[in-house]
């Protein structure tokens, strides 16, 4: 029997790193989480175990905190593809980097000093940065627990009805749902500011009356696809967080859509991709 090597990368996951840039006594806060994953020419490595061609993972954790000292740490984008760029460019053995940054916001907290923090509850920033020897980039910006409702504007009715359905159809419900939204750049050019293209989802979400969550996503991929050019795919997961009315009647109370239960599974799961039709050939960007 012959075998053969099949697909690798190695890497250094999940990498934290603070940075604290001085400004005075104005103090400003950059807290991201970094993952780099590497392949090239690894076939000695796993066969006999020499390690000649590999950049161990704890220098690849020294890089990052090194570039964050060196160069700064601005959009998390440009610091993805400066390390990508580094590790295929400065070591023969790498053909192809893919690095992932998660971004956690922190906000000043109100009356306190110019260097006191609260972390931000809300979404996480993130992004997914590929490069290659043939010079090959894609990059990818996006965001996850971005949670959101509309207490009304939500309808559901329509579906395939058979002998296990029980879901009663209806004209007003909350519609909630924790959005990851991932978003590819059309090109390595100019790259639209990430709290725009996020005032985008929120947006479309608000001002769309929902027949179904799939429309509210077709709807806030569309959006964002025709403020942003420079942007030709949006891929979405939206988990569907159900709110059930509470039946009081054995209480003698009636409930008029006002006291629900927010139930957290089983939940349904909704995935799908807006993209424009002459959208390039993703390559590895999903990778």
């Amino acid at each position: 029997m012959t075998v053969k090597l099949g697909p690798n990368r190695y890497g250094k996951a999940e990498t934290r790193l603070v940075r604290v840039v001085r400004d005075g006594t104005t103090h400003h806060i950059k807290d991201i989480n970094v993952s780099s994953s590497l392949s090239g020419d690894m076939e000695e490595a796993h066969r006999t175990g020499s390690n000649a061609a590999v950049l161990p993972t704890d220098t690849q954790k020294n890089i990052v905190y090194a570039f964050a000292r060196k160069h700064g740490v601005e959009e998390i984008e440009d610091f993805a593809l400066l390390l990508a760029r580094h590790y295929v460019s400065a070591y023969p053995s790498i053909h192809h980097a893919r690095v992932e940054i998660e971004e956690y916001a922190w906000n000043r907290i109100p009356g306190g000093s110019r260097h006191s923090f609260v972390r931000d509850g809300g979404e996480v920033r993130t992004c997914v940065v590929h490069h290659d020897g043939d010079g090959r980039t894609t990059v990818v910006s996006g965001l996850t627990d971005l949670v959101v409702l509309n207490s009304t504007g939500s309808e559901f009715h329509g579906y395939i009805v058979d002998e296990y359905t029980t879901l009663q159809p209806t004209t007003d419900r909350i519609l909630a749902t924790a959005v990851t939204a991932r978003w590819r750049h059309a090109g390595d050019g100019e790259r639209p500011p990430y709290a725009r293209v996020r005032a985008c989802l929120l947006d479309a979400f608000a001002q769309t009356h929902s027949l179904s969550l799939q429309q509210t996503l077709y709807t806030m991929g569309e959006r964002v696809l025709t403020t942003w050019p420079q942007v030709c795919e949006v891929r979405f997961a939206l988990p569907n967080k159900h709110h059930f009315l509470v039946d009081l009647s054995p209480f003698g109370l009636d409930n008029e859509n006002e006291v629900f239960y927010a139930a957290d599974r089983p939940y349904g799961l909704i995935e799908g991709s807006v993209l424009r039709e002459d959208a390039p050939d993703a390559g590895f960007a999903w990778e």
